[in-house]
């Protein structure tokens, strides 16, 4: 039985992980407290900000990220993105993403696209601190965003910003083991905005999502509109930590779906689409750029951009200057 599936319905097995729940939020809440108040803190000069979720798998973090990384550049800041790099080959760190020399299998899926996508230096290190010393001193970093990383307390924050699936928000509230909760839902009261996408709540920013024609991950300069498969069968593949959503985007669009379902960062290899129908091929973007040195022309991925209240972007230009004037 996978936990999933019981982290967000009521299960009777949720019951006996309970006790290790308990005790998950006990070891969580002492350690934040360590580093609140014994260990010593990465402390720099320039603003960072973290965004991150309280969640296990898919929130939405990283169109959040890139709409950050787009605003802040625009409104005159240098910015640079740290990660951890989940799921990279890399053994030396720090180490800058290049698009045009790494593989997604080499720096990881989620630092790919990010780098991709924004144009910014993108730095992945285990250690988030050395990562960010090494943006500022290679890269002449004003301020860092950093992609994930709201348990890493080893590194300060000037802003904390917190991603929530609006559709499956907490599950069934509990921590791991017995639900999909790295903190408990308080954790909120501290951080500085809730984004939610999809549906929010009463002091929570609303983040909505713009589908951009569909493009061929063999050749991105063919682009059809997603009504391009109107009422036709099609392959819906998915390696996020949250299908669902993608899955009822080509499903609202009228498409006949051959849903399949990968683990969340699955390193895709040419075999794992050796399906039976021989019938178009829609993916996520983040899956599209493990795949394109294989693809075939019947190959296709769906670009989205993360829409947010011009509210929230005055919000957080208030708060990093506050940071500049103290």
């Amino acid at each position: 039985m996978k936990l999933e599936r019981i982290w967000y319905r009521f299960h009777f097995f949720t019951l006996l992980l309970v006790p290790f729940s308990w005790l998950f939020c006990l070891i969580v809440m002492l350690r934040r407290w360590i580093y609140c108040f014994v260990l010593k803190k990465a402390y720099f000069d320039i603003p960072i900000i973290i965004v991150g979720n309280i969640n296990v798998g898919g929130t939405g973090k990283t169109p959040l990220v890139i709409w950050l990384a787009h605003f802040l550049k625009h409104h005159g800041y240098r910015v640079g993105i740290i990660s951890r790099g989940y799921g990279s080959k890399i053994k030396e760190f720090p180490q800058t993403v290049r698009p045009s020399i790494h593989h997604p299998e080499e720096v990881g899926d989620e630092p790919f696209l990010l780098a991709r996508r924004t144009g910014c230096p993108v730095t992945i290190d285990p250690k988030r601190a050395r990562g960010v010393e090494h943006l500022i001193a290679h890269h002449d970093c004003n301020l860092i965003i950093s992609d994930d990383g709201l348990q890493h307390y080893a590194l300060k924050r000037d802003i904390e910003i917190a991603v929530i699936d609006g559709e499956r928000r907490y599950g069934n509230g509990f921590c791991l083991p017995a639900g999909p909760l790295r903190e408990p839902p308080s954790r909120l009261k501290s951080v500085d905005f809730i984004v939610v996408k999809g549906a929010s709540h009463k002091k929570e920013i609303t983040m909505h999502y713009a589908l951009k024609p569909l493009r061929n991950v063999a050749d991105e300069n063919e682009t059809q509109p997603l009504g391009y498969f109107l009422g036709q069968s099609l392959h819906a593949v998915a390696g996020v930590g949250n299908p669902r959503p993608f899955f009822n985007i080509l499903l609202d669009n009228q498409c006949k779906i051959r849903p399949h379902i990968f683990p969340d960062h699955h390193p895709f290899k040419e075999q794992d689409f050796n399906f039976e129908e021989n019938l178009p091929i829609v993916m996520t973007e983040k899956d599209a750029v493990k795949c394109r040195k294989f693809a075939k022309k019947n190959y296709w991925y769906l670009p989205i951009e993360a829409r947010l209240p011009s509210s929230f972007g005055k919000r957080v230009l208030e708060k990093l200057q506050e940071k500049n004037s103290g």
